[in-house]
């Protein structure tokens, strides 16, 4: 009986430990308006060199528009990843108020940079 007890607890706090919400942080919105994606440049050129096909704009809610077409992110805690549309798949880290940086599929961060440059253009 001791033993079915302590397999039971053990249960009980693994699937508290897989839980969503012990794993992730609060959901949140990015601030709304159009982001450009840059990758770092060197000293002996520019210091940004702007990916063009890159930029996207946050549109309200957790939506988002490409120059592809428009889709959905989801922001926990400060990962930000794409879910729906053309980004789908992107993921993200909020380094600081309208600034992200990518995530490479390996977890580490990518050189990619996005920030926001003003509100979106209608």
């Amino acid at each position: 009986m001791k033993r079915l007890a302590e397999l039971a607890l053990a249960a009980a706090l693994a699937g508290l430990l897989s839980a969503p919400g012990a794993a992730q942080g609060r959901l949140s919105l990015l601030d709304q308006g159009e982001y450009i994606c840059a990758l770092p440049g060197d000293a002996t050129g520019s210091a940004w060199i702007e990916q063009s096909g890159r930029d996207f704009a946050i549109t309200g809610g957790s939506s988002y528009r490409a120059a592809r077409g428009g889709g959905t992110y989801l922001m926990e805690g400060k990962k930000v990843t794409f879910t729906r549309g053309p980004m789908r798949g992107m993921k993200f880290m909020r380094l600081g108020s309208g600034m992200l940086q990518e995530i490479a599929r390996d977890g580490k961060l990518g050189r990619l940079r996005c920030h926001r440059a003003g509100p979106t253009r209608d």
